[in-house]
């Protein structure tokens, strides 16, 4: 099992506040894998605190314009496209998350 935590202080541009991100693995293929690249590396992490974090393509502008009725998206969430074999590949560890 790939258990290995990354921690990063992030300090917030606006407020100059400091947090603690720690995440406890990445969920699917490994980062060579996901990443050949380099750039664009979509990925699914889960957090220490056993929250969910997701890489991907940021498409909340149009995606705002075609959701269906119902909730939106508040000011400060984000909505991101994860391609299907990112996703696909990551079932089988979310499921042991739970």
């Amino acid at each position: 099992m790939r258990e290995k935590v990354c921690v990063e202080f992030h300090t917030f541009r606006n407020s100059g506040e400091k947090r603690l991100f720690m995440f406890k693995r990445r969920l699917g293929q490994d980062g060579v894998q996901q990443c050949s690249t380099g750039l664009q590396c979509p990925q699914i992490l889960e957090m220490k605190d056993g929250d969910f974090a997701a890489v991907g393509l940021d498409i909340k502008n149009e995606a705002i314009m075609a959701m269906p009725p119902g909730p939106g998206v508040g000011p400060k969430e984000g909505v991101v496209k994860i391609p299907r074999p990112v996703m696909l590949a990551a079932i089988a560890d979310i499921r042991t998350a739970v």
